[in-house]
């Protein structure tokens, strides 16, 4: 389990209840207990880098994102804005932050409890004000007077005068605050692989931004030149210095498997969150049709910072049937700070502060039973497997609306699930084998409601366990000794 942590506003309410300016040192030891006992092994505490006046300007100049920012802060105030935490320029941690000793210190409070520490790593571009524009501006991509002309969303004039890239996703305009570094150049490879080496001795792991957009083939569409490969030599040499450090990719364009192949540990699962939250059971059913030593690899999330609130898309049926599929299925489980309360603001990463806002009670409840079936050994060291529901009876195609599957434990205990993943009523049969043969009644524990429920064993495999669920409903069985 992954616990996404907006370190800047985390520390600004510190700031605030303690009346003074605070640093990493002063995250109580209570909150790293709660993050313990909530179930996460990791922490990845977002925008630690330094970040500098340039890309701060940016951020406080440009017209549309400062009607964001005022949409999120009505209150909003100049220093509030602090610029993105992806746009670097260097990769020490903050001095207000208290610097690399006190990240060193912090991470040693985390060991001690058992928890691990992520850090970002952005190999796409830097701030505008990166040491390296003035002593190795051939690492970045340059432009032409013509093309700042033609595509000044996308190319600037530094002071220097000489024109820059912004650093892009090929699909969307430059992001103004960043400068594109260019892979094509064989040193740059060289010094971004260094830093990352750095980074690796500051932290266990670290979530890649935009991952893909540096593979060869996109750089090349992108930037019309040939990029060297980065990734699978890079992360190689890391493990090689670091074997247990983990490396999770921001990736989209089903780009996933192919990453994991160069050694990302954990790719985004971007793919089964936009099913989740646009298409129907069965287009979730068929993306976890896939083999397990990929889906076990998956970052399975909700919500991120970069994704609207999830509590603000879904209404609560549907938002608790879509964290059933997501967080009881392989992989890596990917929660952000602030889920579990029901926020409905999403927060921009130019922003160091955050309106408050009331705990939804029923979210919290809701969160709170399904992290601690995430901690069971059901689920932590049993199998899983993808089940196929049967219609109820011969004409009900409702079963189609059915998303089922089951964790069996070493002892062969079963944690079965079902959803209902529509807006209509659903109805199916489920065939459950029951191994033991001297069971005549099966009895379950329905784990979200905590209430029992009990079926024959005979009638579990043929014709099966009768579902019929309203809505969104779902039934997170855990089979007991009764």
């Amino acid at each position: 389990m992954l616990y996404q942590i907006n370190t800047r506003a985390l520390l600004n309410e510190i700031a605030r209840d303690c009346g003074r300016s605070v640093t990493l040192d002063d995250i109580p030891d209570a909150i790293l207990d709660r993050w313990w006992s909530m179930g996460f092994e990791w922490i990845w505490l977002l925008s630690v880098w330094q970040t500098g006046d340039a890309a701060r300007q940016v951020s406080r100049s440009h017209h549309d994102w400062q009607r964001d920012f005022e949409r999120t802060l009505p209150d909003l105030r100049e220093d509030d804005i602090q610029g993105s935490g992806f746009a670097i320029t260097n990769y020490h941690v903050q001095r207000h932050m208290g610097g690399d000793e006190s990240l060193a210190r912090l991470r040693d409070r985390m060991h001690s409890r058992g928890l691990k520490l992520m850090l970002d790593f952005v190999p796409n571009h830097m701030a505008p004000d990166h040491v390296w524009i003035e002593a190795h501006p051939e690492w970045f991509i340059t432009g032409t007077e013509e093309l700042l002309r033609q595509e000044p969303q996308n190319y600037f004039r530094h002071p220097s005068g000489q024109v820059f890239a912004f650093g892009r996703d090929p699909y969307f305009s430059g992001w103004p605050d960043t400068i594109q570094l260019d892979y094509s150049s064989p040193a740059l490879l060289q010094a971004m692989a260094g830093e990352l080496q750095r980074i690796a001795s500051q932290c266990d792991g670290v979530r890649c931004d935009m991952a893909m957009l540096i593979q060869p083939d996109v750089f090349q569409r992108t930037w019309g030149r040939p990029a060297l490969p980065f990734w699978g030599q890079t992360i190689e040499q890391i493990k090689n210095d670091h074997p247990t450090f983990c490396f999770l990719a921001e990736v989209y364009w089903d780009r996933e498997w192919e990453l994991q192949q160069l050694g990302f540990d954990y790719c985004y699962d971007k793919r089964l969150y936009d099913r989740l939250l646009h298409e129907n059971a069965r287009s979730v059913h068929m993306h976890l049709v896939a083999d397990l030593d990929y889906q076990n690899r998956l970052a399975r999330f909700l919500e991120n910072h970069d994704e609207p609130r999830i509590a603000s898309v879904l209404e609560k049926s549907k938002h608790f049937a879509a964290a059933i599929v997501c967080y009881l299925t392989p992989g890596l489980q990917f929660f952000h700070e602030g889920q579990f309360d029901g926020r409905r603001t999403k927060i921009s990463p130019h922003l160091v502060r955050r309106p408050a806002e009331e705990q939804n009670h029923e979210i919290a409840s809701f969160y709170e039973r399904l992290r601690k079936l995430l901690k069971h050994p059901m689920r932590t060291d049993g199998k899983w497997l993808l089940l196929d529901a049967k219609p109820a009876w011969d004409g009900n195609t409702s079963h189609e609306s059915l998303i089922c599957f089951r964790w069996k434990s070493p002892e062969n205990r079963q944690l079965v699930v079902a959803v209902n993943y529509s807006d209509k009523p659903s109805q199916g049969r489920l065939r459950i084998n029951i191994d033991s043969s001297c069971v005549s009644e099966v009895v379950w524990h329905e784990w979200m409601t905590n209430t029992p429920l009990r079926h024959h064993r005979g009638e579990l495999f043929n014709p099966g366990m009768l579902l019929d669920l309203a809505p969104w409903e779902y039934r997170v069985l855990l089979e007991t000794d009764g």
